[in-house]
């Protein structure tokens, strides 16, 4: 019997989230003993190239972090019915299905049904020689893409989950596709009523960013407090049949849910809040009311929708070359003036044509013994374990080279860093803590794909081998 409240939680709102997001809310979700789905959203608009990158250099080409993430909830949520949804496939959802499927067997859960959704990969697609030119038109002339997701909607989740579908794993897909997938499932929306995709669209909105909604990147000490960040819950929506739906979070988390988080979030990276194009809806957010129910409650209502797109946003990852980023450090009396003759110096050792960023950036450091662990330790230890900063020495002038160097020839962008490093002694005196790093760089373009070329599906994943 189809129960009128159906609950999604979020357990994580970008690749690099917190690990252990998920625990309280999947408590929470079994707590409630209703139905309920759990949706991971762990794509941002350069992740998936990485992810390309990283498989075809023999790594796993999904969310690394997958099975830290699913281990401490995957058996409960097996156990108590809860669906997973999330996008934490990647550029490989065929072997993130068979990394959770392994999971399962290792934590001696039931074996799951796992369904996979394909199709955004227009790399790979049929229609490759139609897309082609419309890719080529979106990224600068000689450059070739190295990965083209287009982001599919939440049809096939919806699909996955009417079919008996315990996790759904997805690439590319729109970000509230992951939570209206669910409920459209659960409520047997069509998607013909427009409204009501608009509401699950909403809900998804509010949950993809994790513990944003729930006062995370809300927070602003002293302007807008908010407790326990440390532990900060995650949230969950419960929707009704109808499309109204309430904010929560878990109940002894820290965070905090109210109208003004909500608010936030409901207008993040909204280019137009009366026509906010999705996949499957453009959602208009002009009429929706936001009231606090107080205890970490704020409900929700009157989303609307208009037809959808004709085309769906595709990222186009390409080769940006390499960037090195480095410091060293100087102090005491005529600390600026030496800090500005390193970059002189760096600017005499390296190529003229070379693109280059330095600054300077200068503070007043209390110079302490904080980590010296001798006999001369002038940082005693209250009882209470506060440190009591009595003997502090003089206030010095610290000034940090910061620089930045960007080439298509790694090599190059090598030297400018060994250069960095012979400060020590071929420089101004007294430098020290130098640091530097050289990594890739990744551009992102975007195109618009007319939907008849893109193909997504969706299988069982024991079909999809």
């Amino acid at each position: 019997m189809q129960s009128n409240l159906f609950r999604i939680g979020c357990g994580a709102g970008f690749g690099g989230d917190r690990l252990d997001a998920a625990v309280p809310v999947v408590d929470a979700l079994v707590a409630s003993g209703g139905p309920a789905c759990l949706m991971f959203e762990t794509l941002a608009e350069r992740t998936l190239a990485l992810s390309q990158l990283a498989r075809r250099g023999g790594g796993v080409g999904y969310d690394p972090h997958l099975m830290d993430r699913l281990r401490p909830i995957l058996g409960t949520c097996l156990q108590h019915g809860i669906s997973i949804v999330g996008n934490f496939g990647a550029a490989d959802p065929v072997g993130a299905a068979q990394a959770i499927d392994a999971l399962a067997r290792e934590i001696g859960a039931r074996v799951p049904k796992i369904f996979v959704v394909s199709g955004d990969d227009l790399m790979v697609s049929p229609h490759r020689a139609e897309i082609d030119p419309t890719l080529q038109a979106c990224l600068p002339a000689g450059a070739l893409p190295l990965s083209a997701n287009v982001y599919l909607g939440a049809s096939q989740i919806r699909d996955a989950l009417i079919a008996g579908a315990d996790i759904v794993v997805t690439g590319r897909v729109a970000d509230p596709a992951l939570a209206l997938g669910a409920v459209a499932a659960h409520f047997d929306w069509s998607f013909d009523n427009l409204d009501l995709i608009a509401a699950g669209t909403m809900a998804g909105h509010l949950l993809e960013c994790g513990g944003q909604v729930t006062g995370g990147y809300f927070a602003d000490p002293g302007m807008k407090d908010v407790p326990d960040l440390a532990n900060l819950g995650f949230p969950i929506v419960e929707i009704s049949a109808d499309g109204a739906m309430v904010v929560t979070k878990p109940e002894g988390t820290g965070g905090c849910v109210n109208a003004r988080t909500v608010k936030e979030q409901l207008l993040y990276e909204i280019h137009d809040p009366a026509a906010y194009l999705t996949p499957d809806v453009v959602l208009d957010l002009t009429s929706v009311s936001v009231k606090n129910l107080g205890q970490n409650r704020v409900a929700l209502r009157g989303a609307r929708g208009t037809r959808r797109p004709e085309t769906l946003k595709a990222t186009v990852c390409y080769d940006g070359g390499f960037i090195g980023e480095g410091g060293i450090s100087y102090s005491g009396p005529g600390a600026d003036a030496r800090a500005r003759l390193a970059i002189d110096i760096l600017r005499g050792r390296l190529a003229p044509d070379l693109q280059m960023r330095a600054q300077t950036v200068s503070t007043q450091a209390q110079m302490t013994a904080l980590f010296d662990d001798g006999p001369k330790r002038r940082i005693a230890t209250s009882p209470a374990g506060s440190f009591d900063l009595t003997e502090i020495a003089e206030i010095q002038n610290d000034v940090r080279v910061h620089i930045a160097v960007r080439s298509t020839d790694r090599a190059e962008v090598a030297h400018a860093m060994h250069e960095l490093g012979a400060l020590y002694t071929c420089g101004p005196g007294g430098g020290g803590g130098v640091r530097s790093t050289i990594r890739s760089r990744l551009y992102t373009s975007s195109a618009l794909i007319p939907r008849d070329l893109v193909d997504a599906s969706c299988q069982e994943w024991s079909d999809a081998r």
